[in-house]
């Protein structure tokens, strides 16, 4: 069973938490956080890219020459491909590239980022965060006694607004609620900051 350090928004040491091994103890297998970060990356694609082919550029519907005797290649539109304004082969067209896992395969992963957060020494689990107004400087404060200088992935209990709006300006630096986690955010982060409560929350959900 992991243990980790607890830390207040100073830095300073207050405690311990064991970990649950369920979540945050399992081997992670790289495999499995491949293929769900590729298939989170492939459902946020638009598919919207379009370009014309042969039969609907403008133009071209004339033969430029005839078939024999000019010494040119014999050509038979304008709009080819090889000309210059020609069509594109094998255009892309808008397509959906969005496909689905199996919710055992998500969970897998997930649970192995989060097992390597704590096997890397990245994961913080804050005793609690509180703020009375919106104060970027605070955030900022508390990240840089964290050690937190770099990408931040900052999980909360309960939806914060003050926190929220306050982390929003610092580059960076994102916010989530334990049913939001994603893998790409949880491995994308150079520190992965959760509040003490958060743990709860997510060894309630994953174990």
């Amino acid at each position: 069973m992991p243990t980790i350090a607890v830390k207040d928004m100073t830095g300073k040491e207050v405690g311990k938490i064991d970990l649950s091994d369920a979540v945050f103890g399992v081997e992670p297998n790289v495999n499995v956080m491949h293929d769900v970060v590729k298939n989170q990356l492939a459902n946020r694609r638009q598919g919207t890219q379009s370009a014309l082919t042969r039969s609907e550029v403008s133009g071209g519907g004339k033969k430029p020459w005839r078939q024999k005797g000019t010494g040119h290649a014999r050509q038979g539109s304008t709009r080819a491909p090889q000309w210059t304004h020609g069509g594109i082969v094998f255009a892309p067209k808008p397509r959906d590239y969005s496909y689905t896992l199996n919710k055992k395969v998500r969970r897998l992963a997930l649970k192995s980022a989060f097992s390597s957060k704590v096997k890397d020494n990245e994961m913080i689990v804050l005793d609690s965060i509180s703020m009375d107004s919106y104060k970027t400087k605070t955030v900022a404060d508390m990240l840089k006694a964290l050690g937190a200088d770099k990408t931040v992935l900052l999980v909360l209990p309960e939806n914060n607004k003050n926190v929220i709006a306050s982390a929003r300006n610092i580059p960076g630096v994102k916010t989530a609620l334990t049913n939001t986690l994603n893998v790409y955010d949880v491995l994308n982060a150079d520190k992965f900051i959760v509040v003490k409560d958060a743990v709860a929350q997510i060894e309630e959900v994953y174990a």
